[in-house]
């Protein structure tokens, strides 16, 4: 069964039942949650280039 990776935590996620999900530059991304949803859209690139960080935090 293919599995996805979130750009922000890092944890697989399986796009068939996965809630959490966003388009960017053609490319569907999915998340665990939406936190991560969240910010992996306040600033894409920083996950794209970075790598998954861990679990984002609320300050």
């Amino acid at each position: 069964m293919h599995k996805e990776i979130d750009p922000v935590c890092g944890m697989e996620v399986d796009p068939s039942t996965a809630s959490y999900k966003t388009l960017y530059k053609g490319k569907v991304y999915y998340f665990c949650s939406s936190l991560c949803k969240e910010a992996f859209e306040k600033n894409p690139e920083h996950y794209l280039k970075h790598g998954p960080q861990g679990m984002p935090h609320h300050h």
